[in-house]
This record gives structure tokens, sequence and C-alpha cells, in this order.
């Protein structure tokens, strides 16, 4: 890490304004890769999916609720687990509470993993979640959207985050589904790995200052 150095605001003004320049056109190229995003074709899913919920058995098209939209994340808890997956649960620390917020503007959250639902109610209770949790164990919505592998192998689609590799039997990531007038359903985007960086509020702000995140000499990022 470079040692910090004083300098005059003046100084410090020509400075940050360079900067400036730089975030202005990273902006305008994340606005641009966003609406690419969103031009994506769809794949119709027409596979029946059956995910416990507090609310019963609910299907891919019950999760929506009332919306037209809905986004999974996909947390890393296996059916042996004794606990949620700790990068996964930091990751959940900062969406925790943004459902009503997603809501207001016509999409659903929830989270799915293959763990029982008396697993996930158990351990939302211990941390204190609020969001919606469904179990997808008796289903492979989890291996057809490139998240378990059972096998660690790359499975139906392909390999974790679109490679022909599954580094783990669980894997996160985020998928993001719409549903039309007629009930059916397209997947329009997933995303994996680093691609899930910009969840990460704590990131975000960590990226600000000085030390960022702080994580040279820990085991692994995250630790």
């Amino acid at each position: 890490m470079t040692q910090p150095h004083f300098v005059s605001r003046a100084d410090w003004l020509i400075e940050r304004t360079k900067l400036l320049e730089k975030e202005r056109a990273f902006t305008q190229a994340r606005d641009g890769l966003s609406a690419e995003r969103r031009a994506l074709p769809l794949v119709k899913v027409e596979k029946p999916y059956s995910f416990q919920t507090v609310r019963g058995e609910e299907t891919l098209s019950d999760l929506f609720q009332d919306h037209s939209q809905l986004i999974v994340y996909h947390f890393m808890f296996g059916k042996d687990w004794k606990e949620g997956c700790p990068s996964c649960s930091f990751w959940m620390d900062n969406l925790d509470g943004i459902d009503v917020h997603l809501a207001a503007r016509d999409t659903a959250f929830v989270t799915i993993s293959t763990a029982s639902l008396d697993q996930l109610l158990a351990y939302k209770e211990r941390m204190g979640w609020r969001f919606d949790w469904a179990s997808s164990g008796a289903c492979d919505f989890n291996a057809d959207f490139g998240v378990t592998f059972p096998d660690r192998e790359p499975g139906p689609c392909g390999g974790y985050n679109y490679k022909p590799a599954a580094p783990g039997e669980e894997m996160p990531g985020l998928s993001v589904f719409q549903k039309f007038g007629d009930g059916s359903i397209g997947h329009s985007y997933s995303t994996y790995a680093r691609g899930l960086d910009m969840l990460n509020g704590a990131y975000q702000l960590l990226d600000l200052t000085p030390k960022g995140r702080h994580e040279e000499g820990l085991p692994f990022t995250m630790a």
C-alpha cells in the first residue's frame, strides 16, 4: 500500500478534478453497459420447478408474487451444511431489507438455496434477516442455473461463470427473470463470481477509502 502524502488544498483539487473526469467516463460506460444488459434476449423457462417456502410449496411463477420481475440470489447453503456460506452471508447483510425498495419498481427479490427450508429459516433467524428465502432442494433449479455441482462436474449449464469448470459443489450467483401477461417466464440475466461485486455496499464504500478493502495479507479475500 502506498504511503499517504500531504499536499495543499489547491494541489489536491487539481488531482481530484483529473480523477473526476475518469469517474465520469466510467459512469457513462457503466450506463451503456447497463443498457446492453437490459437489451439481452430472454430464454423461456419451460421446466417446472418446485420450491419450499414459508407459504408452502411454490412454483417459480409464484415467487414473483404480484410483480413482473424477479431477482434471485443463489446463496451457498448445501443440503448437508450446518450453516450458510460466510461470504454469501456478508452479501446478504448488505441486501437485507432491499426487497421493499425493489417492490416499488415491480421487482420481487428471493434468496434460494438447496438446504432444507428448516435449515434456512433457522439460519435466517440467527442472522436476523428479513428477506424471502426458498429451498430448491427438491428440484434442479440450482444446477440448471449454474450454481450447484453435486459431482464437481460442469453439469447442464456448462460450468460455473460460463466456463467449463466447477470450482465447488455450491457456488454463488444471481439470476433475473421476467414474467409476462400470459404467464410465460423468461430468464434474462445471470452473473457470478466478481460479477456479484457491485451488489456489496460495504465493498463499494471501502473502495472510496485510502486503505480500500484492506485485504492484503489475509489468507483469502473476505477472510
